[in-house]
């Protein structure tokens, strides 16, 4: 799909889009228009009861002298509308095309924006662009109701074509990386294991990302023996994988993202129950966020020094695998008493943060993981589990979650609650106990961060089959890409690091 932006002129296109305010400018609708148009338009809606509420929309045959098919009345709400929400309107658009002829689609952007006429049109058209993913490359027959829409163009009508287009370079290079997240995790498992993945990772070398992968022989002279030890039940050889962009000055410390990279999750020899265990092929999503972001960030040429690492692995029930009763030793030198091997996550990224923190000496790091259940008991699927041992990275996260609709919540870290990982045989063991799984899961990855300012993510509930949005329709929502890249431009880039 071609998108484009072009200043106020003669309307093209079968499909025209215009957005209008709650309860105001009604009457004016059209003003792009010619003025028989424009009223002809206004009588419609009028005769429609439409009044503009946000997110609603408005599906009209045109006037007899439109040249188009279709025209679509987005609702804007009332008052000054965000980029954020402007960029679900572009979903909302998307999505009411349905299996329509609709295949160059034109919106007119005017209205009352609480941001610029430029940022409006990218915020749309991103939006719009999200809406517009699908996975489907697996159907060899595809019925007509899954089709999608043959929509080849998308133009956006702004008398600020020129910003809108500078503008939407950021929005398209983000909008990529969340499609790539997406893809990454609806791929099927025998596609993409550990090897399959990190080969694809390496792709990201044309954007200027350096890319370096680990075997099991280099991981194992390093010592992961926590990690190793979820693969070892697998034919497929694990592996780490490490991203480097480094667009900020040089020397800058690092700021690192680590994400779980779990390709398949059986449970282990702590064999999880059959039914929804298809779903295990997404408990490498926080792996596909890293991998997101980093083209995000690389493809908008971001001002500063990223690190990204993530351990992939599949926890198979093999006869060598690693068994309730095993004590490993981590990269870190303290050992780990195993009760349940279905809680692996926590092993790769036990050693996947040391290794992190120990070469690059980061600012901090923040891990993503669909790490436990009990995330999804607690928040269910709107909001990420939140845990850290630095208020301001903490506060940030929260405040980028909530400007971008990935919302975080924070949950205790406290003595009390690492007690319970309390092993009699080793310096920790993997699991606490039935109660508060999320946060004894967020205690044991703490012990392995060394003090360095860190957040941990929970994303089981975010990361794949999550509640559908206007811009994110399937198994795989791309989670997590959009807030640390609005976190890392606001908080840690160019001049806003200084």
């Amino acid at each position: 799909m071609k998108i484009k932006f072009s200043k106020p002129g003669k309307v093209s296109g079968n499909v025209i889009v215009l957005t209008v305010n709650e309860g105001a400018g009604l009457g004016d609708i059209g003003g792009s228009l010619d003025a028989d148009s424009g009223n002809a338009l206004s009588r419609a809606i009028k005769a429609s009861q439409f009044e503009g509420k946000r997110e609603t929309l408005c599906d009209i045959l045109a006037p007899g002298g439109l040249d188009v098919d279709r025209v679509l009345i987005a609702g804007l709400g009332k008052g000054d509308i965000s980029a954020r929400e402007l960029e679900r309107v572009g979903g909302v658009v998307r999505g009411a095309l349905g299996n329509g002829k609709a295949k160059d689609v034109t919106v007119i952007v005017e209205g009352k924006y609480g941001v610029s006429e430029a940022d409006a049109a990218a915020a749309i058209a991103s939006g719009f662009m999200l809406r517009n993913y699908s996975f489907d490359k697996y159907k060899t027959k595809k019925d007509q109701k899954d089709a999608k829409p043959p929509v080849k163009s998308l133009t956006l009508v702004t008398s600020a074509a020129s910003g809108a287009k500078e503008a939407f370079n950021a929005w398209k290079a983000v909008a990529e990386g969340v499609m790539l997240a997406r893809d990454l995790v609806n791929e099927p498992p025998n596609v993409l294991y550990p090897a399959a993945y990190a080969k694809r990772v390496e792709e990201l070398t044309e954007l200027g990302v350096k890319v370096e992968i680990l075997d099991e022989k280099a991981m194992n002279a390093l010592g992961m023996g926590a990690l190793l030890a979820v693969g070892q039940g697998s034919t497929r050889e694990s592996q780490l994988v490490v991203m480097q962009w480094n667009g900020g000055r040089k020397g800058d410390a690092p700021v690192a993202i680590v994400g779980k990279g779990v390709i398949f999750d059986t449970g282990g020899i702590s064999i999880k129950p059959g039914a929804g265990m298809h779903e295990m092929k997404g408990d490498m999503a926080g792996s596909a966020c890293v991998v997101g972001l980093m083209h995000a960030l690389a493809a908008r040429k971001a001002k500063v020094n990223v690190v990204g690492v993530i351990g992939l692995v599949e926890n198979m029930p093999d006869g060598s695998a690693y068994r309730p009763g095993d004590i490993l030793t981590s990269m870190s030198g303290q050992t780990i008493e195993i009760q349940n091997t279905d809680a692996e996550g926590r092993l790769v990224l036990a050693d996947a943060l040391w290794y992190t923190q120990d070469r690059f000496k980061p600012k901090f790091m923040i891990d993503l993981a669909t790490l436990t259940g009990a995330i999804l008991i607690a928040l269910g699927k709107d909001h990420a589990g939140l845990f850290s041992n630095n208020d301001d990275l903490a506060n940030r996260l929260a405040l980028a979650g909530n400007e971008t609709g990935e919302k975080v919540w924070r949950m205790p870290l406290a003595a009390e609650y690492d007690k319970l990982l309390d092993s009699d045989f080793a310096d920790m063991r993997n699991i606490g106990g039935r109660d508060a799984g999320a946060i004894t899961a967020a205690q044991f990855l703490q012990r392995f961060v060394n003090n360095v300012p860190w957040a941990h993510l929970d994303i089981a509930g975010t990361g794949m089959a999550s509640n559908k949005s206007p811009i994110s329709q399937h198994f795989g929502s791309g989670w997590g890409v959009r807030l640390l890249n609005k976190l890392i431009a606001d908080h840690y880039e160019g001049a806003a690091a200084e």
